[in-house]
């Protein structure tokens, strides 16, 4: 099973998420100032040796259009950009957006589309292959470890609908989704059909009920409420769902009456567990969030520059106080821990 401690750790995008033999190929659409691109790779379903964690991950598509401030996978956005270009396989047009555009805009501006990551996974996952006893023996695949799959692409692409097909056709399995898309919905007659001889468990992420807040810090995200609907959704529909609150951020959304607000409306939306952890900023990281807070939230510039001085982490007295309060919101809401699901 998926620890949500493993989970913590900011899910990276492997390497092998962004293959060996990655090959660009032509630009498949745009939409406002979102330009759509083609991917292919030899693999999309990479097994704990290749992510280091206690899980296999599936990403559908590289680069998020939800542009969260906070995103701690931007880095691998660069690093597909920059393993194309080294192979000549950037069209003229993206080599000079390449260039010009900063990486962490890339990420939300210029998504890349696994097209064919649902036949790739199919062939990965015939019955008797290796990968497929690995993971009918306990082994988790985790959708969205570094990309959202249920972001606006998917509305055109079915990228994620297609992967989840393919899981519907292979029994005994156990499947995590993490998203903050309500569009997770138009899919549930393919997760009631895995429901049924397999394990499958959904995360909504959401940090705040403030909508307004969110919009800040979460500029293209769907709303809170949608993402509340949608948990109720899941749940009429039987399928086991869970919130993560990752990351909570220092100053900004740890105010102990919003965080009671958060776990009481997510417990009656029945999200049957929560998950929190604080925010960790890695050096990609950093370059997006530093600048936002110095110029939405000046008055925190400081705090967090001393807080974030010697590592990714805030300090230690501050995350236990942070897990000792949500144990307490657990226990006064009835929800389940979300350090396991």
């Amino acid at each position: 099973m998926v620890k949500f401690k493993s989970a913590g750790r900011q899910l990276p995008l492997f390497p092998a998420d962004v293959e060996r033999s990655f090959e660009l190929l032509p630009t498949l659409g745009e939409q406002g100032d979102i330009r759509y691109f083609a991917t292919r790779s030899r693999s999309v379903l990479n097994g704990p040796e290749t992510t280091g964690m206690n899980f296999w991950s599936v990403n559908p598509y590289v680069g998020c259009a939800f542009g969260c401030t906070y995103c701690y996978a931007r880095y691998a956005h660069r690093y597909v950009m920059e393993r194309a270009a080294d192979k000549d396989r950037l069209e003229d047009a993206l080599s000079s957006e390449f260039e010009s555009m900063p990486p962490w805009l890339a990420f939300e501006r210029r998504i890349f589309v696994k097209r064919d990551a649902p036949d790739i996974l199919a062939r990965a996952l015939r019955t008797g292959g290796e990968r497929y006893l690995g993971l009918i023996n306990g082994d988790t695949i985790l959708i969205g470890s570094a990309t959202d799959p249920y972001q606006p692409a998917e509305r055109r692409f079915r990228v994620t609908r297609r992967i989840l097909e393919v899981l519907a056709e292979h029994p005994g399995l156990s499947i995590v989704i993490i998203t903050k898309s309500p569009l997770i919905t138009r899919d549930v007659d393919l997760l009631k059909r895995i429901a049924r001889h397999s394990r499958i468990h959904v995360q909504i992420s959401l940090i705040t009920v403030d909508r307004e807040l969110a919009r800040r810090i979460e500029p293209r995200s769907p709303t809170p409420d949608s993402r509340l609907r949608a948990i109720a959704r899941l749940r009429d529909a039987g399928i086991e769902t869970g919130v993560n609150c990752m990351p909570v951020l220092p100053g900004i959304t740890d105010d102990p009456a919003a965080l009671d607000e958060l776990v009481r409306r997510v417990a009656e939306a029945g999200a049957v567990r929560i998950g929190a952890c604080a925010l960790r900023l890695d050096r990609s990281a950093r370059l997006r969030y530093l600048p936002f807070i110095e110029q939405e939230f000046p008055d925190l510039a400081a705090r967090y520059h001393a807080s974030y001085s010697r590592g990714r982490n805030v300090g230690e007295k501050y995350r236990a106080g942070l897990a000792e309060h949500f144990d307490t919101l657990r226990a006064k809401y009835g929800i389940g821990d979300g350090s396991r699901y």
